[in-house]
């Protein structure tokens, strides 16, 4: 009876080990490999219960999502000699399990230690022919496309697919940086002085311009003036020629008063004249009327 029930006992845990090595799943993150004796026999990536045969074959699982790689930073010599250190990342994708498998084994750690001197590679080489004011400016997305294109040339015999590789920071040497920014300091005071130059020259021009155009205005108001005050003379020249032509005996005896009017206005004017001066002669004798008939 005891001899029946360990044949039980040992036929049960031979299947289950039998089932244990024949059935597996594979989650949506994962592709597997099947290989047996080491030759591939079929890739599954359809996520799921599946088979195999039982000791035989075996199943080899990699990750099939984006993988992050991050490269520690380091200093490359772009085109211009500058120096600058760089610290770039980089997203890959495992394409072919079997190439992978037999070129860098079933681990992560083996390929990310390729993608390193690789990544490092690729970018001396293409940051050795850009500027800094390249690398600094929109030519990066170009910069980072030459840098991923010869990363994936030399990935794609490891079965890998960098799908992304981005520079992250780039920053000058610390002893550079100094000098950078006196230099940076240096052409910012010079294009200072410039524009101040220019605008010294351009506030002189305006200036002349405007001392110019005040002068012809002025020259312009000057004249139309004494024209006007000589047009104003000549009619009044001629009122009074009307004017003492009708009466002169009046016109003498207006412009005498206007005389007394403006010269003792002030009422502290003195006159010193001989008493038969003609200029007292109205105020010696009143006027009376001459001229023609019906003038005052």
């Amino acid at each position: 009876m005891s001899g029946r029930i360990v044949a039980l006992v040992a036929a049960l845990f031979v299947a289950v080990l039998v089932l244990a090595n024949t059935f597996f799943t594979v989650s949506q993150t994962e592709q597997v490999l099947i290989t047996q004796f080491g030759r591939k026999v079929r890739v599954i990536e359809q996520p799921g219960l599946h088979m195999k045969l039982p000791f035989v074959q075996t199943a080899i699982v990699f990750d099939r999502r984006l993988l992050d790689f991050d490269t520690p930073p380091e200093e490359v010599i772009l085109g211009d000699q500058r120096r600058l250190i760089v610290d770039a990342f980089a997203r890959f994708r495992i394409t072919d399990p079997l190439t992978y498998f037999q070129t860098v084994g079933p681990t992560e750690q083996g390929i990310r230690d390729r993608l390193d001197s690789v990544l490092s590679s690729a970018m001396r080489s293409v940051l050795g022919n850009e500027q800094l004011l390249d690398v600094l400016s929109a030519q990066r997305t170009r910069i980072m496309g030459a840098i991923q294109q010869r990363v994936n040339q030399e990935m794609a015999s490891f079965g890998v697919a960098v799908v992304d590789v981005r520079i992250r920071r780039a920053d000058l040497p610390p002893e550079n940086t100094l000098a950078v920014l006196k230099r940076m300091q240096s052409e910012r005071q010079r294009v200072a002085a410039q524009v101040r130059a220019q605008g010294a020259e351009q506030a002189a021009k305006i200036r002349a311009d405007a001392d110019r155009e005040r002068t012809v205005l002025l020259a312009e108001a000057h004249a139309k003036a004494d024209t006007l005050l000589g047009e104003g003379e000549a009619a009044a020249i001629h009122t009074y020629a009307a004017a003492y032509s009708k009466n002169p005996h009046f016109y003498d005896i207006w412009r005498t008063l206007e005389a007394y009017r403006q010269g003792f206005a002030a009422g502290k004017s003195r006159l010193v004249l001989s008493p038969d001066s003609g200029f007292l002669s109205l105020l010696k004798t009143p006027p009376t009327p001459a001229g023609p008939a019906g003038a005052p």
